[in-house]
């Protein structure tokens, strides 16, 4: 057998763009490691972080609905899906490097909290003298830090800036990173009009005129057409951007969506519930550090135990997190014989 990795770089050398990050070109890894025969150095990143426990449990995180009755909302879990497909459809239109766009996007979000946003706000206020809690640097942080027990995946640099840099002041250092930043927010708020028209926020038809003038009345239409916009303005520009128009209206259907989900009483009814659970549970360990397991009693030993504790809780899913406000407040029922 030959070396289909060598035969992979020869491909990207040949079909994508002079602005691709080059798979033989990675910056590398923290720790240096033979490379694979097969696979290049962004395509064993996306194995890895396939591959991680962190990963398996985005299925059972909240994306926008806490615990949704319907076998058919978002979670974390196909959020990331549906980022890393528009993110390599972008890419690949770009003759950018897909495989690079689809690591970071599978790992942008490992590091988000149980509860979606409001558990990562709450997590924020307990760090408030901690220097606080964003997903993206907890995402670096269990990709670094945490998984495989401490040692970390090791990923390239390239997927790990680009992780951090998904979301925040902070541009990625590649294009394919800049991407992902943008293919997270068409994912999110089209997928978040489908979920919310599944749940009865609104209808389709009261989506503004300006929005469905522009991208369409449906699902698809919307995310082809500001994928398309977005691969055509790029390419004139040279940098990852949608035209003047597109992002004028894309940020109107922001503010839309903002109004009528994200701050929407009956979609957000249940989050005042989520930091009296996150909360209890962050007193609890942060007072009998001694109850944690030996790998997140290791971490306070070097990183302070309200580190340790907000490892603890962002690794959560939903139903844990739940269980274990349970376990620890909640009185067990017993009988009299």
């Amino acid at each position: 057998m030959g070396c289909p990795r060598e035969e992979r770089l020869a491909l990207e050398r040949h079909m994508l763009s002079p602005r691709a990050s080059f798979a033989e070109q990675s910056k590398g890894r923290e720790r240096a490691e033979p490379e694979c025969e097969i696979r290049t150095c962004y395509q064993r990143d996306v194995d890895r972080i396939t591959h991680s426990k962190t990963f398996r449990r985005l299925k059972h995180k909240t994306q926008v609905f806490l615990q949704p009755e319907g076998d058919h909302y978002r979670t974390r879990l196909t959020h990331t899906l549906e980022v890393a497909r528009i993110g390599r459809t972008v890419a690949r239109g770009l003759k950018l490097n897909e495989d690079l766009a689809e690591a970071i996007a599978l790992g942008h979000d490992l590091g988000h909290t149980p509860f979606g946003h409001a558990g990562e706000r709450a997590l924020n206020e307990m760090l408030a003298e901690e220097g606080g809690f964003e997903h993206n640097r907890q995402s670096l942080r269990v990709v670094e830090k945490l998984e495989l027990d401490g040692r970390g995946l090791n990923l390239t640099h390239e997927v790990r800036n680009g992780i951090l840099c998904h979301t925040g002041n902070l541009l990625a250092d590649t294009l394919e990173g800049n991407i992902i930043r943008i293919a997270d927010r068409i994912a999110y708020i089209n997928h978040d009009v489908d979920d919310a028209i599944r749940a009865g926020i609104f209808r389709e038809t009261d989506i503004p005129a300006e929005i469905t003038c522009a991208f369409g009345g449906k699902h698809g239409e919307r995310i082809n057409a500001l994928i398309l916009d977005l691969i055509n303005e790029s390419e004139k520009c040279g940098v990852i951007s949608f035209s003047p128009n597109a992002a004028f209206v894309f940020d109107s259907f922001y503010d839309f969506m903002w109004g009528s989900v994200y701050k929407n009483m009956k979609a957000k009814s249940e989050e005042r519930k989520v930091l009296g659970i996150l909360e209890g549970i962050f007193r609890y360990y942060c007072n009998t550090p001694d109850e944690l397991s030996d790998d997140y009693r290791r971490i306070a030993n070097r990183d302070g135990i309200k580190r340790a504790v907000s490892d603890y809780i962002s690794g959560m899913t939903d139903k844990y997190a739940i269980h274990t406000y349970e376990k620890l407040y909640v009185p067990v029922a017993w009988q009299v014989r």
